[in-house]
């Protein structure tokens, strides 16, 4: 009599047990006291049916917008500020820093170059009308043949002290504190204006423009104002 089929029949019955075995851990007994379907449906105390759950809360903590920001800091600026940035808008090209150091340049080059009647440098730096009333005092000076002598000792500080923006233009203002010796003389040497041994302080506050359309990078200087 062969036994195998006796065997398969055994090893059948174990496999079954043992995967009903399974499921009862998995899966527990009754006790009597489950909830049935209705009860796993009921709403919570308070609740009320098809009300919306609340969304859910996520992790994203909402940034002010930047425009708002922008515009809170524009709004907080000083009107200098505001002016100085407005330039930069129309000439990406502007730093104030950098153009600083340029009329600083700019200043001991033009009044050295007016005591020394140096015309030709004058006009490359000057607006048309400043170029012409720097030149009509030259040719009074020269009509009434004085004589200057100019030392240009320091530029003690340089600040900007206004901007603007005029359609295209943008229009700066700085005020300049320097130390100079200046003295003039008449035909026959006496001294007329200055002193050649004393040093004077002068503050000057001058206007500088340039049209941010052009390609030209260069400031002129558009008007003076003394208060030596």
């Amino acid at each position: 009599m062969n036994n195998f089929p006796f065997f398969d029949v055994i090893l059948l019955a174990l496999l079954a047990g043992f995967i009903a075995f399974r499921l009862y851990s998995v899966l527990g007994r009754r006790t009597g006291h489950e909830r049935s379907r209705e009860e796993e449906l009921r709403l919570p105390d308070g609740a009320r049916p098809n009300a919306k759950a609340p969304p859910a809360k996520d992790n994203v903590v909402s940034l002010p917008e930047r425009a708002a920001q922008t515009s809170a800091g524009a709004a907080n600026a000083s009107p200098m500020s505001r002016a100085l940035l407005d330039i930069k808008l129309h000439d990406r090209n502007f730093d104030s820093e950098r153009f600083l150091a340029g009329s600083r340049a700019a200043y001991e080059t033009i009044v050295t170059a007016f005591a020394r009647a140096e015309r030709d440098v004058l006009r490359a730096l000057l607006a048309d009308e400043v170029f012409e009333a720097f030149d009509r005092a030259i040719k009074a000076r020269e009509a009434k043949k004085e004589r200057v002598e100019f030392t240009f000792l320091s530029l003690k500080s340089a600040r900007i002290a206004g901007a603007e923006m005029k359609g295209s233009t943008a229009e700066v203002t700085v005020t300049f504190n320097s130390e100079i010796m200046l003295a003039g003389y008449d035909p026959a040497g006496a001294l007329i204006e200055g002193d050649a041994k004393t040093p004077h302080n002068v503050t000057e506050v001058w206007t500088f423009s340039r049209d941010t359309r052009s390609s030209d990078p260069n400031w002129a200087l558009i008007s003076t104002a003394s208060h030596s």
